[in-house]
């Protein structure tokens, strides 16, 4: 087991990396605050590591309320938040009962946000079971659900008391599931480590086989990358939106074809060809290294063009994106891969240049 921590002061904590978490009971225990946990899960996770994390939970005699969502992007909204509301008061949950988020980025968003707001804050901890969760949504404590008119729009930060990661989950993930991970790993290497980006070239194969050493080494450096970015900006006042790379562009697919169409590590992937197209028209970054990033992605199984919404519906969808201010949009770019740049200085002209460039 690799574990790591989250330096936030008297907020800080861990993060475990290995194999076989789920039943280690153990690790978890420290960090309830009373002998009561929900669980927060969904139709698909549930009846896969459900019970085995309850059996080890009930053998350090707490009791479980399971809460099952229905599984996907479209049902991160409010009537799904207030089905974990409901539970929580019908089962006279207190403040002190500590919230666990068991599943993808959804469940993790969703859970967080309502342990957020239950009774003004409740523990929550998060056991992440898809690659993309493991190594971004699990971590830092962004919290949110979606609105009709843009991703992730509503929410809070939240910090977890607890991330455990348990690399035996990706065995029952989907392949299609697992590449949507890779884009966040792979966006480590672009904004600030360029070492890494190097080791993903040479490592991807391994990586796509489930090779577990090359998995928890993967997901130790991203989380390690994470970290230390949230422990210098919290809340997203300056270097975390680094993080957005490829974002920007990826939302407006994720709204603009209906969420769940795209999962959201594809249309970060395609995203992140518009943001490389957009800073090799700035003159930031050659040829060479934009084939060398769409070449990896695509070894990843992630797409690289994005779909055809037409360039004014990307800009009318881009409009609503968080990183707007003072009415102007802000892009994170790369100036070389492992040198991520946040600037609004950029024209529209080339920013309808390179989303038509990488569309299909």
């Amino acid at each position: 087991m690799h574990t790591l921590n989250v330096d936030l002061g008297a907020r800080s904590y861990p993060i475990h990396i290995g194999t076989g978490l789920i039943d280690r009971a153990e690790l978890i225990d420290p960090c309830l605050y009373s002998r009561r946990a929900a669980v927060v899960t969904n139709e698909v996770v549930g009846p896969l590591y459900l019970e085995r994390l309850c059996a080890g939970l009930a053998r350090a005699d707490v009791e479980i309320v399971p809460i099952i969502l229905p599984d996907g992007e479209m049902y991160k909204d409010w009537q799904t938040l207030n089905t974990i509301f409901d539970v929580l008061l019908n089962a006279h949950c207190e403040r002190s009962t500590t919230l666990i988020a068991l599943g993808g980025g959804v469940v993790g968003d969703m859970g967080g946000f309502a342990a957020a707001c239950y009774q003004r804050g409740m523990p929550f901890i998060q056991i992440p079971t898809t690659l993309l969760a493991q190594v971004d949504s699990s971590v830092g404590g962004k919290t949110a659900i979606n609105h009709p008119q843009g991703k992730n729009m509503i929410g809070a930060f939240y910090q977890p008391r607890l991330v455990l990661t348990d690399i035996a989950t990706l065995g029952t993930l989907p392949e299609r599931e697992f590449s949507a991970g890779l884009a966040e790993v792979i966006k480590y290497g672009l904004i600030r480590d360029a070492a890494f980006f190097v080791w993903l070239e040479q490592n991807i194969d391994a990586l796509c086989a489930l090779d577990a050493d090359a998995l928890i080494w993967a997901i130790d450096r991203s989380c390690r990358n994470k970290a230390e970015v949230v422990a210098a900006d919290e809340t997203e006042r300056g270097e975390r939106a680094l993080l957005n790379l490829g974002h920007t562009f990826g939302h407006a697919i994720e709204t603009g074809l209906g969420y769940g169409q795209w999962l959201h590590g594809e249309a970060v992937a395609a995203g992140t060809m518009m943001a490389a197209e957009l800073s090799r028209r700035l003159g930031w970054l050659d040829g060479f290294d934009v084939a060398r990033i769409e070449r990896l992605f695509d070894r990843a199984g992630l797409p690289v063009h994005g779909p055809a919404l037409g360039v004014p519906h990307y800009l009318k969808l881009m409009a609503h994106d968080k990183k707007v201010e003072a009415g102007k949009l802000r892009f994170v770019l790369l100036r070389g891969i492992g040198q991520a740049v946040v600037t609004s200085d950029v024209n529209i002209r080339d920013v309808s240049a390179a989303i038509e460039a990488r569309c299909r």
